[in-house]
């Protein structure tokens, strides 16, 4: 339970949880050295002052004491203590009162010193002149009053030391987080990469920082540069299979041509249509459109372009289009993916609806179909190249290779984002959404 707790209220940033552990155990120490201060330095020089001060108003009311008979000769006695000592002293009635500052913390240490070390005490006032106390004391020639400044009694600004405590803690502290700031940025700039170049974009980068942080910048870069050089070869590879392939089938459709038209001809010509069709779409896949770059791009204006020109062929319909925005897309790949669920969903539906949703955070594209769906366990699956689910999905209304899904989920995670396989709620068949982060 605590650690749950802890783990809700933990802050979620790097930085966050280095201001963290930079700040607890500041104050923790802080905290400790102003009690240690209040209670031991302050509290126990306060109370040493206090008992010096009543053994001297001790001196004074014995030399009343002793004179008592005599009003006059005894506090003239009590003068010529008093006078040198600092204290003033004056007969008559006072009335007794006790009295201090709520925020006055020493004064709660002068009041018990005095009311312990002066068995003749009767109140003590704090608060009646600034910066003095006055004092009621009960002797043999009536009571008295004894004014004693406060510097007498507790040490002055003893809030010095705090503050200078305190200065300095948080100049250190805004030190250290600013040292800190400057340590976190090379991680930042390496998240930014890293995480640009999982969306399909390349950003300049350049490891700094301490020796770890290099180390991982540069690892990330070399890692970088051998998965381009794949892409690049793949591709150099698949064009060089490309012509290869399209050769042969170029002449095959040549000398079809010059045939007879038969059944037999007709057959063959089907097949080589078919063998184009199949060559394209996986040329498609293994490429992925890796070469093309981002560029800034409005997703909902782009759903609906795309929409209409493919519902001029197809039983296609334009759904709900939601927000507002551009963001950084590969247009064609994301063209190609879109497409295909929209051909997997009119051949296996007989109808597709199109939707967009554009958040704060993310951009989803919704394919929905009438058709027969596909079953939750088997959603995952589908999602491999040349799967096709026969049982599933009904082939009449035509063929495939089992890539269209494939390529609509390897486009969705180029741009750092998911292919999801649900069901539609409206329409009872299968629906597929890219779900894409901004």
């Amino acid at each position: 339970m605590i650690a749950r707790l802890l783990k809700y209220w933990m802050p979620r940033t790097f930085y966050g949880r280095s201001t963290l552990i930079l700040l607890v155990p500041v104050t923790v120490i802080m905290a400790v050295v102003t009690v240690v201060f209040v209670q031991r330095l302050y509290e126990g020089v306060t109370e040493q002052m206090t008992v010096a001060v009543a053994h001297e108003i001790e001196l004074i009311l014995g030399r009343i004491d002793i004179d008592a008979p005599d009003t006059d000769r005894a506090f003239d006695a009590a003068f010529e203590v008093a006078k040198p000592l600092g204290i003033g002293i004056s007969p008559g009635a006072v009335r007794p009162v006790t009295r201090r500052d709520w925020f006055d913390l020493s004064g709660r240490t002068v009041i018990a010193t005095l009311d312990r070390e002066i068995e003749q005490l009767l109140g003590v006032d704090l608060v009646g002149i600034h910066g003095f106390a006055r004092l009621s004391v009960g002797t043999g020639a009536g009571p008295v009053e004894l004014i004693v400044s406060r510097r007498r009694l507790n040490a002055r600004n003893p809030h010095q030391f705090l503050v200078l405590i305190g200065f300095t803690a948080l100049l250190m502290s805004v030190i250290a987080l600013l040292y800190m700031r400057n340590q976190i940025r090379p991680i930042r700039r390496l998240a930014r990469a890293a995480e640009a170049f999982g969306k399909g974009r390349v950003v300049p980068y350049e490891p700094g920082g301490a020796t770890e942080v290099r180390l991982a910048g540069k690892a990330f870069l070399d890692m970088r540069g051998r998965i381009e050089r794949q892409i690049e070869q793949r591709t150099l590879m698949l064009s060089g299979v490309s012509h290869d392939l399209r050769t042969p089938l170029t002449r095959m459709k040549l000398g079809l041509s010059l045939m007879d038209d038969s059944s037999e001809t007709k057959a063959m010509r089907r097949d080589v249509h078919d063998m184009e069709g199949m060559l394209e779409t996986f040329l498609s896949f293994a490429k992925g459109d890796a070469l093309e770059a981002p560029e800034q791009t409005d997703p909902l204006e782009f759903v609906r372009k795309l929409t209409n020109r493919v519902a001029r062929g197809e039983q296609v319909v334009l759904g709900t289009l939601e927000g507002e925005g551009r963001a950084m897309l590969r247009r064609a790949a994301l063209q190609r993916a879109l497409e295909n669920l929209i051909v997997n969903a009119v051949r296996y539906g007989g109808q597709a609806r199109v939707s967009a949703r554009v958040a704060n955070d993310r951009i989803r594209f919704v394919v929905e179909d009438t058709g027969p769906g596909i079953p939750e366990d088997l959603r995952d699956y589908v999602l491999k190249p040349f799967i096709r689910l026969d049982s599933a999905r009904n082939q009449d209304g035509g063929s495939g290779v089992g890539l269209g899904l494939s390529i609509a989920a390897d486009v969705a995670r180029q741009h750092g984002g998911t292919l999801l396989l649900g069901e539609s709620g409206d329409l009872g068949g299968l629906k597929a959404e890219i779900s894409i982060p901004r």
